[in-house]
């Protein structure tokens, strides 16, 4: 679904790129790139692949092309990213994003620095990432502890953030979808749209709509809660984990 997805919006929006080929394995990208048939500029590439992670195509291969990373936000992995001066896109991948990506690819001039990635990947010391235990709510004079536990989703509505808890409580909280969700741990939340991230805890069913998920959620939202579809193969593996 992603391929399908990035190779329509190259088609739409960069018609002079040619996709040349596609590999859902560490295993077939690597035999892809061995053959001396093919030969390619730019790779788009997922850090998490069928039968592994990335970087092993990295240590099997000599890639002289420029590489755009595609991955979930990771500040760690961005890092190695940067280090190996790789670019990157997040996901879901948008036309926008995806225009900017490609327009510093083609200014680059800069090789990848397979040894700087390696090293940074390869860093058993790195410090394991801490989430938020609780927001601080102001409410006029009032101040309210709220613990991550207590949270069952997050939604934008009309330019305001609001915060649900299990216990029908609503409040509104001035930072960004975007803060919010680096600040959840997730394990336990998962951003099912642009406008709304939800606990694995308030999911009470879920319903297949062409190609998208309606959620019910407990307590009852006021809006229709739906997963987005490039967002629908990821959220599914996430609620098995």
């Amino acid at each position: 679904m992603a391929q399908r997805s990035l190779t329509r919006l190259l088609a739409q929006h960069h018609p002079d790129m040619d996709v040349v080929g596609t590999a859902s394995s560490v295993s077939g990208a690597v035999a892809w790139l061995k053959d001396p048939a093919n030969s390619v500029d730019v790779i788009f590439m997922d850090v998490e692949l069928a039968d592994g992670i990335c970087f092993e195509i990295f240590r099997q291969v000599d890639i002289k092309a420029k590489v755009i990373m595609t991955t979930a936000y990771d500040s760690y992995a961005l890092k190695a990213f940067e280090a190996g001066s790789i670019d990157y896109l997040l996901k879901p991948v948008d036309a926008d994003a995806l225009q900017r990506a490609v327009a510093r690819v083609r200014q680059s001039s800069s090789n990848i620095d397979i040894e700087a990635l390696m090293k940074l990947m390869d860093n058993k010391t790195a410090p394991k990432k801490e989430y938020k235990e609780r927001y601080i709510i102001r409410i006029n004079d009032r101040i309210v502890p709220l613990n991550i536990s207590e949270i069952a989703y997050v939604y934008s509505e009309e330019k305001n953030n609001y915060l649900v808890t299990f216990d029908e409580q609503r409040y509104i909280i001035d930072s960004s979808l975007d803060v919010i969700n680096e600040d959840l741990n997730p394990d336990n939340f998962f951003r099912i749209s642009r406008s709304c991230i939800i606990s694995m805890k308030a999911i009470r069913s879920i319903i297949k709509q062409t190609g998208r998920l309606r959620i019910t959620a407990s307590p009852e939202s006021s809006f229709e809660m739906t997963v987005s579809r490039s967002r629908v193969d990821d959220f599914l593996e996430w609620l098995e984990k």
